[in-house]
C-alpha cells in the first residue's frame, strides 16, 4: 500500500510581468488566470511527474536547485494544488518545509506552540500533553515565554522542528531541516527520524546531503528542470546524478576556460612580461658571447592575475587535459589519474627550452609546480610542432577548484609563452576532508576504541 502517489502531476506558474489583473474580480471575469497566457508567461516547475511512496517506507527526493523537489514536497503537504494530474496521500501529514511560517512574531513562543499545533491538526489538550516534551526538545525552556520576535534565527527554526515532529504524523516532509542548529541539535533530529522509522512512520525527504539519501533512504527519486529522471535504488540514483551534474560542470569550466584562453590571447604583448610567473626555473651561466639582458622585475605571484606573456619564439597553441581514459575533461576524481597535454610550434630551431607546469587552488595557493629542467631534462632541439604531456598517475587533491600555469621558457627563466591560470578543472570526491593535498592513508588503532556514524544508526 502506498501512503503517498503522484499521478502525472503538472505544476504551472506564472511569470512575474506587466501584465496584471488589477483586482480578483476583473481576472474571474475574464474567466481564465492561466489558460489564455502564452508560453512565454508561464513556468512549468513540475511535467508529468509521477512517483509513489509505500507506506512506512523513507523515501528521497534529489535534483539541482530550482529543478522542482520543493513544488512536489509543497503539493503532497496541500499547500500548493497541481495544475494537472492528481496527488493523494494516506494519513495525517506534518511538514518540515518552511519551519514556523505560522509563527507570530508579537507573542510568546508559548502562545504560538498552541496555536502552530493546532494548525498542524492538535486539539489544545494534545498540545498540552505534549507541550514540555517540545519545548525541552527545542531548548527553549528560559525563552518560551518571550515574544518570538527576540528569537534568533536558530531558535525561531528550533521550536517550529519541535513544534512539527511532535505532531506524530503517518507521513512527515522534510525539506534541507537538518541544519537548524548546532551539532548536537541535529543528532537529536536523526534521532527522532530513526524512531519515526522504528514505528512504521512514512518519511519523504528532499535534501542535498547525497551521503544520507544513500544510508537513509529506502528509495530515491531524481527530478530535474521538473521531470523524473529516474526512480528507484538510492545509490544508483545518487550516481545518475552525480554524473548529470559533472556534466554540467564540464561545459561550464570549457566554456569558462575557453573565453580565459580567447581574452588572455586578445589582450597578450609580444614583449615579456614583467613578472616570470611561479613555474620555477634554475639559473643558466651567462654566456660570454653575448651580453647579460637586464633582470626582470619579479612580482608576488599571489597578486597575479590570469594572462598571458613571452616572445612567441616558442607558442603554445593548445593546452588539454585529459582523464584516465585519456580524454578531454575539466571534471576530475581524487586519486585519478590525470594528464595535461601540451602542443607548442616552434617557428625555428630552439636549442634552450624548458616546459613547465605550475598547479594552484582556488584562493591562488600553489599546491605544485615544476619543469623539465628541473628533473633533469638538458634541452637539445625543439622545432615544428611538438607536443608534451604531463601525466599525474595519481591526483591526489581534496575536492575543489584548481587552475593551471602552462609555460615554455628559457632556462634562466626567460618566457617564450606563459599561460598564467588560464586553465580551470575541478576535482571531485565523496570524502569532504580539508587541505589541499590528499595522501593515501588508512587508520589503525590498538585497545578499546569503538566508532559508530550517526546516520548509520538510523
Amino acid at each position: 500500500m502506498n501512503a503517498i502517489e503522484l499521478d502525472h502531476v503538472t505544476k504551472i506558474y506564472r511569470r512575474y510581468s506587466g501584465r496584471q489583473f488589477a483586482t480578483l474580480k476583473s481576472a474571474l471575469l475574464q474567466r481564465s488566470i492561466l489558460r489564455d497566457l502564452t508560453a512565454a508567461e508561464t513556468f512549468p516547475a513540475l511535467t508529468d511527474v509521477s512517483f509513489a511512496v509505500p507506506k512506512g517506507s523513507t523515501y528521497g527526493v534529489i535534483g539541482r536547485n530550482g529543478s522542482g523537489k520543493s513544488t512536489a514536497l509543497k503539493l503532497v503537504a496541500g499547500i500548493t494544488k497541481p495544475t494537472s494530474g492528481t496527488v493523494t496521500v494516506e494519513g495525517r501529514i506534518s511538514a518540515l518545509i518552511e519551519l514556523g511560517a505560522g509563527f507570530h512574531p508579537e507573542i510568546s513562543g508559548r502562545e504560538n506552540v498552541f496555536i502552530n499545533g493546532i494548525m498542524l491538526g492538535l486539539t489544545k489538550s494534545q498540545i498540552q500533553q505534549r507541550f514540555d516534551e517540545i519545548v525541552d526538545f527545542a531548548e527553549l525552556r528560559e525563552f518560551i515565554d518571550a515574544p518570538v520576535k527576540t528569537y534568533s534565527s536558530g531558535m525561531y527554526m528550533r521550536l517550529g522542528f519541535a513544534v512539527a515532529i511532535h505532531v506524530d504524523p503517518d507521513v512527515l516532509l522534510v525539506d534541507e531541516v537538518l541544519a537548524v542548529g548546532d551539532e548536537g541539535f541535529t543528532h537529536k533530529c536523526l534521532d527522532k527520524f530513526a524512531e519515526f522509522r522504528r514505528r512504521n512512520k512514512t518519511i519523504l525527504l528532499v535534501t542535498h546531503s547525497l551521503g544520507l539519501v544513500e544510508r537513509f533512504c529506502d528509495e530515491a527519486v531524481w527530478i530535474d528542470e521538473g521531470r523524473v529522471m529516474g526512480h528507484g535504488d538510492p545509490k544508483r540514483m545518487v550516481d545518475m546524478y552525480l554524473t548529470a551534474v559533472e556534466k554540467g560542470e564540464e561545459a561550464l569550466l570549457a566554456t569558462t576556460t575557453a573565453k580565459a584562453v580567447e581574452a588572455a590571447k586578445r589582450g597578450d604583448s609580444d614583449e615579456p612580461h614583467p613578472s616570470e610567473g611561479v613555474i620555477p626555473h634554475i639559473e643558466a651561466e651567462a654566456s660570454s658571447a653575448e651580453p647579460a639582458a637586464a633582470e626582470p622585475e619579479l612580482k608576488n605571484f599571489f597578486e597575479e592575475t590570469e594572462g598571458r606573456w613571452g616572445s612567441r619564439e616558442i607558442e603554445i597553441t593548445d593546452v588539454t587535459l585529459l582523464d584516465k581514459d585519456g580524454a578531454a575533461s575539466f571534471v576530475f576524481h581524487s586519486g585519478d589519474a590525470m594528464g595535461v597535454r601540451v602542443t607548442v610550434q616552434a617557428r625555428e630551431a630552439v636549442t634552450d627550452f624548458v616546459f613547465g607546469i605550475g598547479l594552484f587552488n582556488a584562493e591562488g595557493v600553489c599546491c605544485y609546480g615544476t619543469n623539465t629542467y628541473l628533473e633533469e631534462m638538458t634541452p637539445v632541439h625543439i622545432e615544428g610542432t611538438v607536443q608534451a604531456t604531463f601525466e599525474i598517475e595519481r591526483l591526489d587533491l581534496v575536492e575543489g577548484t584548481y587552475k593551471l600555469d602552462v609555460a615554455i621558457h628559457k632556462r634562466d627563466g626567460f618566457p617564450y609563452d606563459y599561460h598564467r591560470l588560464l586553465y580551470t578543472f575541478r576535482v571531485k570526491s565523496r570524502t569532504h576532508d580539508a587541505g589541499i593535498y590528499r595522501p593515501p592513508h588508512r587508520w589503525r588503532f590498538s585497545g578499546a576504541v569503538q566508532f559508530t556514524n550517526e546516520i548509520d544508526k538510523i
